[in-house]
């Protein structure tokens, strides 16, 4: 895999978010593979359409492609992302593709994850601004993506610090997160936030009381349940179920 960015596609453009989005799409569609079922290329759709920038043949999966400049290499908290309402709809109506954020520096990719369309719920996007009046779009309203409240396990390494994953760790590792797909988003939610919170404790062996520390900031997100330490309970039943934590002995567990 050749991480450089091929800097001559760019020389008739002027605008660097053009020359962003040319340099990008051509890196994905040169390199990349399905990252779902395997195939060994992915299409580009034409510009502006709707369910995404690549699609598989095969597994008719849709990908959107975010990218950002970064001189230190990491991958940013949030992604700046379109119009605010129809983010939302889409993730509300099960329609979202599945996205690669990409961070580069000196036009060659550092970083390339892939996050499954069922790790995004309408928690981790931000609502920006509207648009001043004086603006050509005045009073749009845009949004960011926060990043760093989807867990771990749905931020799928393809290119780390410019070092390609293998194919079959990649594929494996979307396919562990297959279990957590749910057309209920308020079940969604809560299936995240609990295994988010797992993943930050640090042991890999952990107890009912220490999730129970997360009771407030579960009740700050979740304000129409009266009852956190019950759903907590449950939740955990859930992830238990799933392959991701596995029951020790009355309110002990262990990461799987």
């Amino acid at each position: 895999m050749n991480f450089n960015f091929n800097l001559e596609l760019a020389n008739n453009y002027l605008s660097n978010s053009q020359k962003t989005r040319i340099l990008t799409e051509d890196w994905i569609e040169r390199n990349l593979y399905c990252p779902i079922c395997g195939k060994s290329y992915i299409n580009r759709y034409e510009n502006n359409h709707p369910t995404g920038d690549f699609y598989c043949k095969d597994c008719s999966s849709d990908f959107e492609l975010k990218s950002k400049e970064s001189n230190s290499g990491n991958l940013a908290k949030t992604i700046v992302d379109g119009e605010y309402s129809t983010m939302i709809s889409r993730i509300t109506s099960f329609q979202n593709p599945n996205f690669f954020f990409m961070t580069y520096k000196n036009h060659s990719v550092n970083n390339l994850i892939l996050i499954p369309n069922h790790f995004f719920t309408p928690q981790i996007i931000i609502k920006r601004k509207p648009l001043s009046p004086n603006a050509r779009r005045a009073g749009w309203v845009g949004c960011n993506i926060d990043i760093s409240s989807i867990p771990d396990t749905g931020k799928i390494f393809i290119i780390k610090n410019q070092v390609e994953i293998t194919h079959e760790n990649v594929i494996s590792n979307y396919a562990k997160t297959k279990s957590l797909q749910t057309n209920n988003m308020d079940s969604r939610c809560w299936l995240l936030d609990m295994l988010s919170c797992v993943e930050r404790i640090s042991e890999q062996n952990f107890t009912l009381k220490q999730v129970y520390a997360f009771e407030d900031e579960l009740k700050l997100k979740h304000p129409e349940n009266n009852f956190v330490k019950d759903k907590i309970r449950q939740q955990l039943q859930y992830l238990r179920d799933k392959g991701f934590i596995e029951f020790i002995s009355p309110g002990n567990y262990r990461k799987i």
